[in-house]
């Protein structure tokens, strides 16, 4: 049986090593990058709180002597079903079942000023850029003579309320407070505001009431200015404009407002659901397909009575998709009956800040806020890290930064283009 994975994060790792050492079962996993990285932690390397190295592995050196499972760098461009064969940016492979596990992309709602001129945070080169601009924008400021330029580079609006923009505010607010204004004297004369900014009526819309609420009133101590019911309708000449006829001037607008799934040449049309997501049964199988699967963020599973309209695009049915999908095709191996996929929510949480956290757990139904809510993400987010050595690493940085309220990675980094 040949398996051919296109995508390693959560859910196409979880798959693949799930099958390590299964006999008669061969997995290549696919990848436009040659490591696997930590998407809830790419906020603390666009931060310069932790280094890429950190939260990231190279896909070899996992796979390294695992003789079922291969690895190959490359970038999908089609698929041709009836010939069980997809083509690659640098060649082709076949396969008896390809399962796409390829997450979301960033969504611009098709704002295309914003597409162009936004700071996006999905990816682990996002978060470089990102801490590229922000110091780049700080240094700047610090030798700019006209207040209302000095202004638009100190500004940071933060466009999307769920945790990433949270975690984001949070983490510049307290920058601002304890590093900004130490390492950057020149600047202490100057005001700058941090927006988090959401369309919605509410930060971290899907968790519960009472971690809404604990949200709003963390970062708006933090110095965090919020607005809510403001949604982004463009970002032209260093201007935001808003729905309700708004507008704030900034350098710097930070995108986590929405993802979307991708489109793939040779999957039919019909196979789509909403948000571009692949439609699939009880399963992961694609619907209108023989053997196509799809798990994680890029699919969309509406058999799971609990979840009617879907599951929520979060790590934990990425990583559950890829444990089910994986028994199942040990059963087929073995001609032996499949398990339908049912999601097993573990709860919800968002870090706001040093010793400041919510966490929602679901049974039973328990809500936590405060220093005891952080230790309870500090550690689910440590274990989570794919490796002893990530563990260790990003542990160390989090006990240096959070004596020292401080972290010595802020270097802009950047190949020379020639």
């Amino acid at each position: 049986m040949e398996i051919v994975i296109v995508g390693g994060g959560f859910a196409g790792l979880n798959l693949a090593k799930e099958l390590l050492n299964e006999e008669g079962i061969h997995v290549t996993l696919v990848d436009k990058n040659n490591y696997n990285f930590f998407p809830p932690l790419i906020y603390q390397v666009a931060t310069a709180f932790l280094e890429p190295s950190s939260i990231s592995y190279p896909f070899r050196k996992f796979f390294a002597g695992k003789k079922n499972l291969q690895f190959r760098l490359g970038e999908l461009q089609k698929v041709i079903p009836t010939e069980n064969k997809i083509i690659l940016n640098n060649g082709e492979l076949t396969y008896d079942y390809l399962v796409f596990a390829t997450g979301a992309e960033t969504s611009y709602f098709g704002m295309e000023n914003v597409k162009k001129n936004a700071i996006p945070m999905k990816t682990l080169n996002d978060a470089i850029e990102m801490r590229n601009t922000i110091l780049k924008n700080l240094e700047k400021a610090a030798i700019c003579k006209d207040i209302r330029k000095r202004r638009k580079l100190l500004t940071i609006v933060v466009a999307g309320g769920g945790p990433t923009g949270v975690e984001l505010s949070g983490m510049f607010a307290e920058m601002r407070k304890n590093i900004f204004l130490k390492e950057y004297p020149e600047l202490g004369t100057t005001a700058s505001n941090i927006y988090l900014v959401d369309g919605g009526d509410a930060l971290l819309s899907p968790m519960s009431k009472e971690s809404q609420e604990d949200t709003l009133e963390a970062v708006t101590k933090l110095g965090v200015v919020v607005k809510l019911n403001s949604r982004v309708t463009d970002y032209v000449d260093d201007t935001v404009f808003f729905s309700n006829g708004e507008t704030i001037q900034t350098k710097n607008l930070i995108w986590a407002a929405g993802v979307s799934a991708r489109e793939f040449e040779g999957i039919p049309t019909e196979s789509y659901g909403r948000g571009k997501r692949l439609a699939t049964d009880a399963f992961n199988k694609v619907n209108g397909t023989q053997n196509i699967y799809a798990i994680g963020d890029t699919c969309i599973q509406l058999t799971d009575k609990n979840f009617p309209g879907g599951h929520p695009q979060v790590a934990q049915v990425a990583i559950q998709q890829g444990l089910n999908l994986a028994k199942n095709f040990k059963s087929m191996n073995q001609n032996k009956p499949l398990i339908p996929f049912v999601y097993k929510d573990k709860g919800a949480m968002a870090i706001i800040g040093k010793n400041k956290a919510v966490v929602d757990l679901p049974s039973p139904k328990l809500h936590f806020k405060g220093f005891f809510a952080w230790i309870i993400w500090l550690f689910v987010h440590l274990i989570s890290l794919i490796t002893y050595r990530n563990r260790i690493l990003t542990f160390y940085n989090w006990m240096t930064a959070y004596f020292a309220k401080d972290q010595s990675l802020r270097m802009i980094i950047r190949p020379d283009k020639k």
